[in-house]
């Protein structure tokens, strides 16, 4: 009977150690034989340089084939303002791969046309053009005029990837020129305001989704009283150069499909502003949006922003953060207070209603939520009735699905709370 156990134990032991062998040797025959890129190809990419695409992607010839990161890659492609949608598929031979990326291009050259009315119920008017694939390098490049009663310009120019896939630029040159309201003892006035600021942002993509913007603005502000109430603690003329060292954050989890977006972003941005004169002091700013989209159905897209904001409290009536039709509450008005604090919900659900080809017909219904700290105030003001405004109201959009943020919108907007407005607010793009 022993002799027998004996055996058995052996043969036991022979077919445990004939296991471990042979699945050692599939893992070693499996790594050996783990396919790898020999080659990226790009198809449909007319204006875009291919190689400017290859280098946005993380996965590289020669290197291991990775399905997940492919996807990614497609993501990234998409978030370009000259790529519409883009997918892939792969044809492997002997552990070798090629990969075919498609790639929809959009229109990239882009016009600006817009109409609006200034806080005096002057209409005014805005034109430029926008290069969004300048070179069919991924660059941007345009410039704008707009007359609101005064002359205003700018130029920007953006590289994400000048330097490496990693490492870009940002240059921009602005002089703005507009009527804007300033809020003092109960009282208003309105001055002539101009700022001519040049600005350099170096723009580094740390990966998939982080991304960070940073550098300097150099500004001139200047102040000219036009018409309103008058105090001794607010001047007539102010004339001031500032600088402004400014760092943008952006977590980017979003993916597009056309009209539609999934997922969730966030954009931190701080400013720190410096300057030398008596009615305002050096002060820092910052203020978060939190993105939320969640698509419903076919045809539907819940889309959300919540932002946070809060600046040096100094009791001036330079305050920085604005209730305004085009920045938050959609029927409030144009720039009808001024806070050193901001907390503002924008919420809506877009439906497509018509979409045939090119050519996309979608509906909106929405509820903006906003409460302000006053000048010098705490932060229980932004639990005081008096500060929160809340409107409410439907609005359509004009989507061209060729066309880099080809999207005319009109929103109206009522308001729910007590001494509230109504209107109209018109625009390019989607409101966030």
């Amino acid at each position: 009977m022993k002799i027998v156990n004996e055996k058995y134990k052996n043969k036991h032991l022979f077919f445990l150690k004939t296991i471990i062998l042979v699945t050692f040797w599939l893992s070693v025959n499996c790594y050996s034989q783990e396919k790898s890129i020999e080659k990226i190809t790009f198809s449909g990419a007319k204006k875009t340089k291919a190689h400017v695409l290859k280098k946005i992607l993380k996965s590289k010839e020669n290197k291991v084939l990775d399905s997940m990161v492919l996807k990614e890659d497609m993501i990234r492609l998409k978030r370009l303002p000259a790529i519409s949608n883009a997918y892939f598929k792969t044809s492997c031979s002997e552990g070798k791969c090629n990969v075919i990326v498609t790639v929809e291009e959009n229109f990239t050259i882009i016009p600006e046309v817009n109409f609006h009315k200034t806080i005096n119920q002057r209409l005014a008017y805005r034109i430029g053009v926008g290069e969004y694939n300048f070179l069919g390098r991924n660059m941007t490049l345009g410039a704008f005029y707009q007359y609101n009663g005064f002359d205003s310009y700018g130029i920007n120019f953006k590289a994400p990837t000048l330097f490496s896939a990693k490492w870009g630029v940002s240059l921009s040159h602005q002089n703005w020129t507009s009527e804007e309201p300033l809020y003092f003892d109960s009282e208003s006035a309105n001055y002539k305001y101009q700022n001519i600021s040049y600005e350099a942002l170096a723009l580094y993509q740390h990966d998939f989704k982080n991304q960070f913007q940073f550098g300097i603005n150099f500004f001139k502000e200047k102040y000219s009283y036009l018409n309103g109430s008058t105090s001794s603690d607010v001047p007539a003329e102010l004339n001031v150069d500032k600088k402004l060292l400014k760092l943008i954050y952006v977590f980017d989890n979003l993916d597009y499909n056309y009209q539609y977006i999934n997922g969730i972003k966030n954009e931190f941005h701080g400013q720190y502003v410096t300057s030398e004169n008596e009615y305002q002091n050096d002060f820092l700013i910052f203020w978060n949006d939190f993105f939320y989209f969640k698509r419903i159905g076919e045809k539907g897209n819940w889309a959300n922003r919540l932002r946070f904001g809060l600046s040096s409290n100094d009791d001036t009536p330079f305050a920085p953060f604005a209730l305004d039709n085009n920045l938050n509450l959609r029927g409030v008005g144009i720039l009808v207070d001024r806070g050193t604090g901001s907390i503002v919900l924008n919420t809506e659900y877009r439906y497509t209603l018509y979409e045939k080809k090119w050519f996309v017909l979608q509906g909106n219904i929405f509820t903006d939520v906003g409460t302000w700290r006053k000048p010098g105030g705490g932060l229980s003001d932004f639990v005081d009735s008096d500060n929160v405004r809340m409107y409410s109201g439907i609005g359509l959009r004009f989507i061209n699905k060729k066309i880099f943020n080809a999207i005319f919108r009109i929103d109206y907007g009522h308001g729910l709370t007590k001494n509230a407005s109504k209107g109209f607010v018109f625009g390019i793009g989607q409101y966030f």
